[in-house]
């Protein structure tokens, strides 16, 4: 069964009639990277962003929806981090950042002892951070 990120890919070639050189083309990444994410089975780690912008770009697509198929193709569950409605309602006009999403999805891979490295640092790094006002 095709993962979450070779759907993606072949659906939209074939929707579009396109080859992997035209998305290749039009994304500014080589052939042989749009051939190997859309015939791999199992994406073993998340394609480089630079990688990623090129394949949305490549597809016409939007490059959370790129984003997303390669995590899920990873093994990765990406949260929505989308901005919750403000007390009026109205939802916050700024955009969620993918690395935000993409870091709390990774988090559970580790293991216990890993994660309780990666809170130390992180508990370290907040520290030593200017605070906002």
């Amino acid at each position: 069964m095709a993962n979450a990120l070779q759907q993606l890919i072949r659906e939209h070639l074939d929707r579009k009639g396109w080859s992997y050189g035209d998305v290749a083309r039009r994304g500014g990444i080589p052939r042989s990277t749009v051939h190997h994410l859309a015939t791999t089975e199992r994406v073993v780690r998340m394609p480089q962003a630079t990688t990623l912008e090129g394949l949305a770009k490549g597809l016409e697509l939007p490059l959370e929806a790129v984003r997303r198929a390669a995590a899920e193709a990873c093994g990765i569950h990406v949260y929505d981090t989308s901005p919750a409605a403000g007390p009026d309602g109205a939802a916050d006009a700024g955009t969620a950042d993918p690395e935000v999403a993409l870091l709390i999805a990774s988090v559970q891979k580790l293991s216990a002892d890993d994660r309780r490295h990666v809170t130390a640092l992180v508990e370290s790094l907040l520290d030593r951070a200017p605070r906002e006002k």
